[in-house]
């Protein structure tokens, strides 16, 4: 587990895509945004990610990502020029207006996106989560995506070598610490976090550069610590018990720092990061609001019912607070390594098959019915599955059925 586990989904529900934070549209209403925001954003940067380099980009689509796109936004004094996208089978066919791919908020978020996607792949190799055979190609996506995440920081003014530094860096410390060497305990877990919290400091104090704010940039950036932190920590608390039968790295593990104690770290930078964006008076923002605190706030109430104990119907039976596990019962979905999710979405999603046929998630390995049985609109196709060029405007990250999916508000 690494920096790049900022790009994991520690929500508690599977998307089609990573990141932690997913708006619900239902709550947009209260604020006063638009619903349709957050979608435009992510097919903005799906189609962004597609045009600059090339249709796999598209599976680094991150949902944290198009929180930075839409946090530029907000802070700017005009919206992102914007463009119409083709139909898409995601979207039931229908066109959408979407930010331009050279617009300031597209590009930081496929930044975003190529750098942590590219490391991401980089730590499935290390890790030995993928076939040998497989390590050749995926290096060289990794390669690339790399290259794109450095070009498109380029073009807006964003040093992001220090980032790859601390990244790189990440991979030497979890060896010491596995070794039995360098820190312990707290100061451990602060090393193993620190690329985590540098690239979400920088990523969030570029969205009031790139908004011409910059009396909002150190509060940004103490905000985008906080919050690498506590993705860092989400990743590991979420992945605690699968690392463990893997007998992979976990940084709680190997620090010594039990799940209770995590949490509370991860509750004490929530506060942290509420109370410096409150200082700088962004709290205010409704876009804020709707897309990275509400859904930051249901995302750590899911998380803490994870490690809580599980209710028993009396001390006496279950004093440990065990949860007790019957042998017999059938397994859940497997979820997919990274290479067969790259699979999943090209063949599946990209192709308009999903569109028409149960399918497996990419993320989840669950099966789930046709968007044309869940009540897709695809009267403006003809045919929903004559889709084999319908990817000329559509990405596997936006369909009408993500935002209920992940939906902040437990509806």
């Amino acid at each position: 587990m690494r920096a790049t586990d900022v790009a994991e989904d520690a929500s508690g529900r599977e998307g089609t895509v990573f990141g932690m934070l997913r708006p619900c549209r239902h709550g947009a209403a209260k604020y006063g945004v638009d619903p349709q925001l957050w979608q435009a954003h992510m097919c903005g940067l799906c189609l962004g990610l597609r045009d600059g380099h090339g249709q796999l980009a598209r599976s680094a689509t991150n949902t944290d990502a198009v929180v930075l796109a839409l946090l530029t936004e907000a802070q700017a004094a005009a919206p992102a020029a914007r463009r119409t996208a083709g139909p898409c089978p995601l979207r039931g066919m229908r066109t959408a207006r979407v930010p331009v791919g050279t617009s300031a908020p597209v590009r930081l978020a496929a930044t975003a996106s190529l750098l942590l996607g590219s490391a991401k792949v980089a730590d499935h190799i290390d890790d030995g989560d993928t076939r040998p055979r497989l390590h050749r190609p995926m290096r060289r996506i990794a390669t690339g995506w790399s290259a794109g995440a450095h070009a498109g920081a380029a073009a807006i003014g964003l040093d992001i070598a220090p980032l790859v530094a601390a990244i790189e860096a990440q991979a030497s410390a979890e060896r010491r610490l596995a070794a039995g060497a360098g820190p312990a305990g707290a100061a451990a877990l602060d090393e193993l976090t620190h690329a985590s919290r540098r690239c979400a400091a920088e990523f969030f104090a570029h969205t009031a550069v790139l908004a011409d704010r910059p009396d909002n940039v150190a509060a940004l950036r103490a905000a985008g610590d906080e919050f690498g932190r506590i993705a860092h920590l989400a990743d590991a608390l979420t992945d605690y018990h699968a690392d463990a039968a893997a007998d992979r790295f976990n940084p709680l593990t190997a620090t010594g720092t039990t799940r209770a104690e995590a949490y509370a770290l991860v509750r004490e930078s929530h506060r942290s990061l509420r109370s410096s964006l409150g200082t700088a008076g962004l709290t205010g923002l409704p876009t804020l609001r709707w897309a990275l605190l509400d859904p930051l706030t249901t995302a750590l109430r899911r998380l803490g019912r994870t490690i809580a104990p599980p209710p028993t119907d009396s001390a006496g039976q279950n004093p440990a607070g065990i949860r007790l596990i019957d042998p017999q019962a059938p397994a859940g979905p497997q979820r997919p390594g990274v290479a067969e999710s790259i699979q999943l979405i090209c063949t599946q999603y990209c192709t308009g098959y999903a569109c028409c046929a149960e399918h497996t998630r990419p993320c989840s390995g669950e099966r789930k019915e046709s968007w044309v049985g869940r009540g897709c609109n695809c009267d403006d196709c003809g045919s929903c599955c004559d889709c084999c060029s319908c990817c000329s405007d559509c990405g596997s990250c936006c369909g009408d059925g993500c935002c209920c999916d992940g939906c902040g508000c437990d509806c």
